[in-house]
């Protein structure tokens, strides 16, 4: 090629220029005609003349003479060109710098029909789509660097394109058009690869081969594959053929690959591959890079790129970082280490187990980590955990609530015997008030861990939402502020459910309240319900909603919604978000414990900056509203006149015995005191003594009241029964006997309380 740019620094389009001619022109003149036009001038003068016109004709013939010198060399150099295009096995040309062809051979003649004078880039219509673009590009960057050479991208095959700068604003220009040619006889299939890999041309054995198999390329190369021969199987329908992929030439625009099919007979287990085993299963390097990766692999844990993508990115450790176990693992080669992860995939949590042991590939040492999808398992143990956690937390919460129950049975009532002795114009009279104000917002604290707990005494009916609500409407108003707007919309078809009416109004004051507090700017508080009917059931937040029907409010706001972080904690006794002060954190888990001691279910979905949305489900209802009759010892009841009879009290606990003993007796009761069962019974020896009611205490120590209560009805089988308890009716246990004509008195109970219920048991 250098004696080619030798041969063509001389080649240029030459032509005699217009002032040799006129200068020959001069001479010939003065010679001819100058001497008769001066004949009568001195004789010396046309001698002059005369020099003058020989040295202009010189002067023209020398400069003739060297400029067909010159043609001669170009003809020359042109027929050097000439010869060393046509040794070219494909399309060649010489063109000038805008793209005239001067030279072209004959495979360029016949291929493009291209001719001396005519445009390049109008020969190559038919093989670009833009030529002028392509031609510029690659002229410019030959004259930037000598030559230069790219394959050029078409709908057919990839066509390689020479340029040579060769000076004097020549260029050379060779297009090997015909190139994908070469594999038409080979026999095997090849497939020629675009960007992406898309295929661009496949010669005929590939085209036997796709039309039988019937696969997509995408099946036949393995996944992030770097060029180096691969094993594959592709599904042929019944059965599947093991191939050999091999790459025979990559460029900048695609690579060319063949496929050779294998023997297919059943393989040895010792030459299976990778990506044929059932398990997933990762390549690392010793820090952590993915080298290699099978499909069930890459399925599981997502996209990953082969040789980039780093372990400890794509996965966290529970117990610890992924990047310290593979350092433990890298560090000795004892047994496989297995360790629950989870990985960082934003559509969804997944947690796999991983087994990492060292194995040496090729010379070099690596990693093999083998995986196994944990999600579900580890689901099952968040329940259990959750489920345990709960548990416990609600027997600590029912324990507290009890034994402060009695505490504040004492205070309020002994507080009650005070406000009997003061009257309003007493001086001490509003700190009695006071205090029994208090001990009643005490006691609403307590009965929010009882029903966290679900421990609370249940009074169940007939309830219609919409008018649960309606009644309701008034307090929510207050309760949001002019701030917060509340809107209202009902299923006009909703059906009854079956729950104490205080529990739905208490769950939706909590979920107004807590909606208001997440607009601090004000906004809009909706309450909706509606039926939601459910063919089969329902898996929701690990929790499984049985087939049938719900009546379900929703309290939904705009505010600034919850993190999906602190989602799952939003209903644990406790939890707030609110600084120190303005919650107690038992608001939503208040609601939680209702709901589910109703029977139902609740559940939230929350977009942080747009809002949050709290659904409440429970079960319908089919029976009809119940109307309870007014009963006479019910009414008698109501007054709190003086009572007469002989009552039995037994409490353990001091303080709530001595109470209620005096309240007992200012209504003229005659009380009997006793400590425990024990001492009960013992009293109880005495035939001739005559017990109206029995007031005890369900939980003590040693015998508990339903124990003691049902040894004394064998001698006493008509006295009736009052059951008091910092717990509920639960603390009778599920199976517990069935104390007929008795009446529960929840802790804590006022004055009122306790002389009304035994008066409704007096015979």
């Amino acid at each position: 090629m250098t004696d080619v740019a030798h041969f063509a620094s001389s080649l240029s389009t030459r032509h005699y220029p217009n002032w040799v001619r006129l200068i020959s022109l001069a001479g010939v003149a003065l010679l001819l005609i100058g001497p008769p036009m001066f004949a009568p001038i001195p004789a010396q003068w046309g001698i002059g003349m005369m020099a003058i016109g020989a040295s202009f004709l010189s002067v023209g013939l020398i400069v003739m003479v060297r400029a067909w010198l010159d043609y001669r060399t170009e003809a020359a150099t042109k027929m050097v060109l000439s010869s060393f295009l046509e040794k070219e096995p494909a399309p060649g040309f010489i063109a000038d710098g805008s793209g005239r062809i001067l030279i072209a051979n004959s495979h360029a003649r016949n291929r493009f029909k291209a001719m001396p004078g005519m445009r390049l880039d109008h020969c190559l219509r038919s093989l670009f789509a833009n030529p002028a673009a392509i031609l510029v590009r690659l002229q410019s960057r030959a004259a930037a660097y000598g030559r230069t050479t790219e394959e050029i991208v078409t709908k057919g095959p990839t066509i390689p394109v020479l340029t040579v700068d060769l000076g004097n604003d020549l260029f050379l220009w060779r297009i090997k058009a015909d190139g994908h040619r070469q594999w038409a006889q080979v026999p095997i299939p090849v497939f020629t690869l675009g960007r992406n890999d898309v295929v661009l041309t496949m010669n005929p054995a590939a085209q036997e081969f796709a039309e039988d198999v019937q696969f997509e390329l995408a099946d036949m190369l393995p996944k992030g594959w770097s060029g180096q021969p691969a094993i594959v199987r592709v599904p042929t329908g019944s059965r599947s053929r093991r191939i050999c992929v091999v790459e025979l030439r990559k460029t900048s625009a695609g690579r060319e690959v063949a496929v050779i099919e294998l023997d297919d007979k059943p393989t040895e287990p010792w030459t299976a591959t990778v990506a044929d085993l059932p398990v997933p299963i990762l390549h690392l390097s010793l820090t952590g890079e993915i080298l290699n990766a099978n499909p069930l692999a890459v399925k599981l844990v997502g996209d990953c790129e082969i040789g980039r993508s780093k372990l400890d990115v794509m996965m966290q450790g529970l117990n610890r970082p992924v990047s310290e176990l593979l350092a433990a693992v890298a560090a000795k080669d004892g047994p496989p280490r297995s360790e629950f992860v989870r990985l960082t995939r934003k559509e969804r949590e997944i947690f796999v187990q991983i087994t990492l042991t060292r194995v040496v590939f090729e010379g070099e040492v690596g990693l093999i980590a083998v995986l196994n999808d944990a999600t579900e398992l580890k689901t099952l143990e968040a329940q259990f955990v959750q489920g345990q956690k709960m548990q416990a937390v609600g027997q600590l919460a029912g324990g507290v609530a009890h034994d402060f129950n009695n505490l504040l049975t004492a205070i309020s009532g002994h507080c009650d015997l005070l406000l009997l002795r003061h009257g309003q114009q007493d001086p001490d009279y509003g700190d009695l008030v006071q205090i029994h104000q208090n001990a009643n917002r005490a006691a609403a604290l307590v009965g929010q861990l009882l029903a966290f707990s679900r421990k609370q005494t249940l009074r169940p009916e007939v309830l219609d939402l919409r008018d649960t609500i309606s009644d309701l409407i008034h307090l929510l108003n207050r309760l949001v502020g002019e701030k917060v707007r509340l809107v209202l919309s009902h299923d006009p078809v909703l059906k009854p459910v079956r729950a104490d009416k205080r529990q739905p109004e208490q769950v939706l004051m909590n979920l107004v309240v807590n909606a208001r507090d997440a607009m601090p700017d004000g906004g809009e508080v909706r309450i909706e319900t509606e039926i939601i009917s459910l063919s089969e059931p329902l898996l929701r937040d690990r929790t499984i909603v049985p087939s049938g029907e719900y009546a379900a409010v929703k309290v939904i706001d705009s505010g600034v919604g919850i993190p999906p972080d602190k989602q799952q904690k939003i209903f644990e006794p406790f939890y707030t978000t609110k600084r120190t002060g303005e919650g107690t954190g038992l608001g939503l888990s208040t609601v939680y414990g209702i709901v589910k001691q109703t029977g139902g279910f609740i559940f939230v979905d929350s977009t942080p900056g747009r809002g949050s949305e709290f659904v409440v489900m429970l079960p319908v209802c089919a029976v009809e509203k119940e109307i309870d009759p007014v009963d006479d010892k019910q009414s008698r009841g109501q007054s709190t006149g003086q009572g007469e009879g002989v009552v039995l009290l037994v409490e353990d606990e001091a303080p709530v015995r001595a109470f209620a003993t005096r309240a007992l007796r200012l209504k003229g009761f005659t009380v009997l005191e006793a400590e425990s069962a024990e001492d009960a019974l013992c009293i109880l020896e005495d035939p001739d003594l005559h017990v109206d009611v029995f007031v005890t205490d369900v939980v003590m120590p040693g015998m508990d009241g339903p124990t003691w209560v049902e040894k004394a009805r064998e001698t006493r089988p008509t006295v009736r029964v009052v059951f008091m308890s910092g717990y509920t009716e639960g603390a009778f246990g599920e199976a517990g006997p069935e104390v007929s004509n008795s009446v529960f008195l929840p802790k804590p109970f006022s004055l009122t309380q306790l002389i009304e219920s035994v008066v409704r048991q007096l015979p």
